[in-house]
Parts: structure tokens; sequence; C-alpha cells
């Protein structure tokens, strides 16, 4: 059976009561609703308190599995690099490194790091995303995009940094930063003359004895992983191997409270100066504290240290609250998060996602039982029924017409691809993700007019540049020149909703906006007030009143329009 039973359900509920500390009643149904809607197809919650240790489970581990439990395994993602940070800090602690080392120390004399304005990358700018180093590299060309680090060896992240030129001071802003973390975890690796996975085993796993936890699945971790799934559908785990300090680890919510408590101190073990270190903040370019991988914001009762992690079919979730003591770790095999559960669980300040079922899903159930005829109507349909009911978000509209595009059912994903079009004229990504499947198709044409529709809305799409290049069409994208003066007028601060803002700023003729919690990106001009941005296909829009006054912006994103009034 694809979802967990009514019976299952009233089981886990009544075990829930049975505890000593409750799971609310708004998390627990709000959980039953992801897991009956199928967006998540098990949640594994792993909670201490002053009363002790938690655990509360739903669903199971793959259709006609098992129920999880608090010894399944599920990729923790990210969250790795909260492990980077303990191994790099205990380093410290030893007196092997320092933080202010430059990372050329540790490299081959082959590998040439870049710097810039006389300033050198060290081992804390890796830790903490200032090293001015990409998010990822841009010379992964993975034999199978399911799985795409796998095949990514140290030789190409050697050529990657030794080409990389650094596109601003080095320090001087937060980028999350995969390739940094994966590149901190090689050269601590080296530095220890074993590799990652033994590093981090003989210096924090086995010590916690955290039994369940590694990065090769033991044979108990095999027999108790949960399956992945993306769109619902069973997809591949993930291998990492030169990139492992960025999210190769695999572990069980009673693993992860193992290590929170030993995080908190609560715990016994030499990590504890180390892994203190490892959350004391270091900046707060991100639009909150950072410290050695964690973040650090503000909460109820405290602040809230947090990670959470993903992978192709898995999203996590860890934090804590050292005033409370009180620790939350969150699992799924889905790729659809949980965050919102576990924030809330930490900061009753923080509110909990409104869950509704996917229009995808229900396209999805179309097209495998009656084919794509009669798709276009059927979603109609559902649009009839209205947003209060489902889900119409453009992102996974679009994931499941690649999904169909891997399958190499083309008709299906030109079918979806079209849905999203009519859905959100406005979006560049849906006409470019249309041109890529006909050009699976084999119609160039229509290809060709998709592409251009996409470079029009957004001409920092650099894949319709490569991709209409591929096609025999020239295409460039026009400079546009907004005078400095006419950027002052956009600066401030825009609140898009509650606790959630874009800071706009400039230096010199260059645009820029932060988002809370997230790094400053640039920002290109398209028209005076028409702005784009080439890290992810959004679009901003200055909005001014009948005299001039800028009073807002418009944010249009993943087929969302917010709008945020401005401050100063």
């Amino acid at each position: 059976m694809k979802y967990v039973s009514t019976l299952l359900f009233f089981v886990l509920a009544a075990l829930c009561v049975a505890q000593k500390t409750a799971l609310p009643a708004d998390v627990v149904s709000n959980i039953q609703q992801r897991i009956d809607q199928g967006i998540n197809p098990a949640i594994a919650i792993g909670i201490f308190d002053a009363d002790g240790e938690h655990y509360y489970n739903f669903g199971l581990t793959k259709t006609g599995g098992r129920p999880v439990d608090e010894h399944s395994i599920f990729e923790i993602g990210s969250i790795t690099k909260t492990f980077t940070a303990i191994l790099l800090a205990d380093m410290v602690e030893k007196g092997k490194l320092n933080l202010d080392d430059p990372i050329s120390k540790f490299l081959p004399a082959t590998v040439t790091v870049p710097y810039r304005a006389d300033a050198q990358i060290t081992l804390g700018h890796l830790s903490d995303h200032t090293s001015s180093l990409p998010r990822m590299p841009d010379n992964m060309t993975p034999a199978d995009p399911l799985n795409p680090y796998a095949d990514y060896t140290v030789e190409q992240m050697y050529a990657f940094l030794s080409s990389y030129t650094l596109t601003r001071d080095i320090g001087s802003e937060y980028e999350y930063s995969n390739f940094a973390q994966g590149l901190l975890g090689h050269i601590l690796s080296l530095q220890a003359g074993m590799s990652y996975e033994d590093l981090m085993l003989a210096t924090i796993a086995s010590p916690l004895k955290m039994s369940e936890t590694g990065i090769t699945l033991s044979d108990n971790m095999r027999k108790h992983l949960a399956t992945p799934h993306s769109q619902g559908i069973e997809v591949s785990n993930w291998d990492l191997p030169t990139l492992a300090g960025a999210g190769a680890i695999r572990s069980s919510t009673s693993d992860m409270l193992k290590y929170l408590a030993a995080n908190l101190g609560l715990t016994e073990s030499r990590l504890t100066n180390p892994m203190q270190m490892t959350y004391q903040a270091r900046h707060d370019k991100a639009g909150m504290r950072v410290g050695l991988a964690w973040h650090i914001r503000d909460g109820a009762e405290g602040d809230v240290i947090w990670h959470n992690g993903g992978t192709g079919g898995y999203r996590a979730f860890a934090g804590f609250v050292k005033e409370t003591g009180r620790g939350v770790v969150l699992f799924t095999n889905s790729d659809i998060g949980v965050d919102d559960i576990g924030f809330h669980l930490l900061d009753f300040n923080s509110e909990l996602q409104t869950i509704r079922p996917h229009v995808a899903r229900e396209l999805r159930k179309h097209i495998d039982s009656e084919g794509v005829n009669g798709v276009e109507a059927k979603f109609a349909e559902l649009k009839q029924a209205g947003a209060e009911k489902y889900d119409f978000s453009e992102m996974d509209i679009n994931a499941l017409g690649y999904y169909y595009l891997q399958l190499k059912n083309v008709d299906a994903a030109l079918a979806i691809f079209k849905i999203n079009t009519i859905e959100y004229p406005g979006s560049a990504n849906v006409w470019d993700s249309f041109g890529e499947a006909l050009m699976e198709k084999g119609e160039t044409a229509a290809a060709i007019e998709n592409y251009q529709k996409s470079l029009v809305l957004n001409p920092g799409n650099t894949n319709a540049v490569a991709m209409l290049e591929k096609l025999g069409i020239a295409a460039s994208i026009p400079e546009i020149q907004v005078s400095e003066d006419i950027l002052q007028t956009y600066l401030g601060n825009y609140e898009l909703m509650p606790g959630f803002s874009i800071v706009v700023t400039h230096d010199g003729a260059q645009l820029y906006g932060q988002a809370t919690g997230q790094a400053k990106f640039e920002l290109f001009p398209k028209t005076e007030t028409e702005f784009y941005l080439k890290v992810v296909d959004a679009q901003i829009k200055f909005n001014k009143n009948d005299v001039g006054v800028v009073e807002s912006l418009t944010l249009f994103q993943g087929g969302q329009v917010l709008e945020g009034k401005k401050s100063l």
C-alpha cells in the first residue's frame, strides 16, 4: 500500500501519547496530511528534552515496506557539513590547524588556489561560507544525472579550483557552497592521512557510539535503509566520494540524538569544546548568524542552532536550543522538506506549512492510467476545484515533466510542460523546459521559438543561449545600463511576508538583493525598473507611485508573485 494505514496512524498516535512528552496535536495532524497525500512516504522524528529521548515515526520505508523507526537509515545531506566543521574544530583544538590557515598550504603544488586583493581563502572561510567560491563547480558532467556527484573526481575538483576566478573579495559575503565544504572535507582527510569517512568514524561516530552512522552502508544499515523518493517515485541513492564533506553521511534518528546531545554538552565527550566552537557565530552576513557550518537564528526561547540537508530523495533537519536543552532531528525519504516542523518544535513562534496535495500528483495518476489524451482537460477540472484544494506551484509541475522526460515518455513531458507554459506564461523556466522536450522530440523550429521566449523573459538564462547556439541560432544577452542615481532610489528593505524580506543595496552600478537567511545576489537590469537574477529563474520589478516614488517591489519566482512594501 502506498500510504500508512488509518489503523497504523492511530497506533502511532497512541504510542506518542503514551510517552512522557506527547508530540503536539497540530504537528501530528500536519504530518498525517503529508503522509496521506503522498507528499512524504515517511517522516521519522527524534526529540530530546528534560524528560529524555522521544521518537515519533510515521509512514513506511517504501511502498509495501516496513514502518520507519528510530533505527531507519536516511541520507542526511548537508547536515554532514556540521560533522566536517567538528573535524576541523577538533584539529584546531589539538593544535594541528588554525582557522586562519590558507588552504593553499594543504593542497598539492600543482593546484592553483584563487586569491583576490592579496587575501587568501582560509579553512575558516570554507566552513562559514565566505570563501567566495560558488555553490557548485561548473565542470560536473555526471554519467548518471540521478546520482550527480558519483563520478566527480579529485582531479576535476582541483581543475575547477585552479581555473576559477573569484568574483568578489574573500570574506566579504555569504554564499552557501557545497564545493567549499567538500573541498574542506578533502583537505581534512589529506591532513589526517585517511579517507573522510574513516576520519569521521574515528573522531565522531565511534566515540559517540553512533553505530548507525556512516557513508558506506553496513549490512545492518542497508537492511534498515529507507528508500528515497522524488515526486512520489523511488529514485537512486546519492554517492559523493570526492565532495563527501558536503553531504555524504547516512544516519538514523537514534544516532543523531546522540550527536545533538553531545553538541549541547549533555553527554560527556572529548569533543565538547570542538563542538561548542562550531556554533560560535563568525558573521551575520546570511541574514542570520553563521558559525562553522551551523546557522543560528533567533527563537522564542533562545538561539535556534540548526542545519538542514537534502539529496535526490531525502530531506533532513537537525537543530537545538542551548537555553532549553532541547534537540530535534527529522528525516523523510522524500525530496520535499520538513524544515517547518523542525523549527516549529524548537520555536513555537515558527509556523507549520499549510498542506495541500500537489496537482502534479493528480496529473501523473491520469497519465499513468489513461495516457496523455485528456490531460489538459483534467488540469482544467482540477483548476476549477481551486487553490484551496490543490497546490499548483510551477516547480512541481515542471518536475513532473522532467520525470517523464527521464522515462523517455516525451509526449507526456510535452503535455505537462505545455500546461506549465499556459499556467505560468511569464516564467522563463517553463519555456526553457518546453524547449528541451521539443528538442528531444526533434521539433527544432518550435524548440528555438521556446528558447527565444525564455531568453526574452530572463536575459540571464545562459542555458537558453547555449541551446540556441547548439541549434545554430546566435544569441546574446543585451547589456542595459541604469544610472546610479536611479539605482539609489531602489535601496531599502522590502518585506514580502512576516519575517521574510529582501534588502536591496548597490555597489556602484551593480544592484544587489539579499533575502532573509540567504546569500546576496546580483540584480541585472532588463529595463529601468525590471531586473533579473542569473543564479535562479527569478525577476524583480520596482513599483512607483503616481509621482514616481518607489513604493514596493514585486518578486516573480516559481509561479509565485510576491509584493513587498519598501522601508528604509
